[in-house]
């Protein structure tokens, strides 16, 4: 398992290459709870909120919208 800084085409060439198993997208998943429909259909992923990042509310981790309509 790798993870830090990964972007779907990066992670499908570790994948590939056979230098990993899984890959971890921690903050692009905070920013896209649909993030394996959205890498399955090649939606533009939302940006995160660095800011709202451990700040003790929902604001940031539960807030971000998904991209249903394209499913």
């Amino acid at each position: 398992m790798v993870g830090g800084g990964y972007t779907k085409e990066t992670g499908e060439e570790t994948l590939k290459k056979g230098n990993a198993d899984l890959i971890a997208y921690g903050v692009p998943f905070i920013a896209n709870p649909d993030l394996p429909k959205k890498f399955e259909n090649n939606i533009p992923l939302n940006l995160p909120d660095q800011s709202t990042f451990y700040s003790g509310g929902p604001k940031g981790y539960i807030d971000y919208p998904t991209d249903e309509k394209n499913f």
